[in-house]
């Protein structure tokens, strides 16, 4: 079940498809998201999604949080000619396998390989790390 403020049903068959846990779904603005990368990652620029895992200390816990910033959610979906649905997908789903423990920058692709079946499977347009590694 993801727990957000918003409404968030479009994105319940993905999360339950990769996890049964609860994930706390935040959406923020550019400054905050700014604000959260410089306190937890040490980079002083916004982006566009930030995973923040919970350990598992008990199987009642969920996942972990997802923060997405709607702003620039919204201007790359206008950027890449797809639904800010669709936008907020690809960086759920991005997030949710960063969740997992799966990590772009430090493994030999697998986490690329696992998005990509993911944005098939739900039908979804190109991957937050294609488009990344295309720049």
């Amino acid at each position: 079940m993801i727990l957000c403020e918003e409404d968030c049903k479009f994105l319940d068959n993905i999360a339950k498809t990769l996890s049964p846990k609860d994930v706390e779904l935040i959406f923020v603005e550019d400054e905050e998201m700014r604000e959260l990368n410089l306190k937890y990652r040490n980079k002083n620029k916004s982006t566009d999604v930030l995973s923040f895992p919970l350990q598992a200390v008990n199987k009642t816990l969920p996942l972990g949080s997802i923060v997405i910033n709607k702003a620039l959610a919204q201007k790359k979906a206008k950027e890449f000619q797809h639904s800010l649905e669709d936008e907020i997908s690809l960086l759920f789903i991005h997030a949710m396998l960063h969740l997992l423990g799966f990590d772009h920058e430090k493994d030999k692709g697998e986490m690329r390989e696992k998005e990509e079946e993911l944005i098939r499977f739900f039908k979804l347009p190109q991957s937050l790390i294609v488009r990344t590694e295309a720049l």
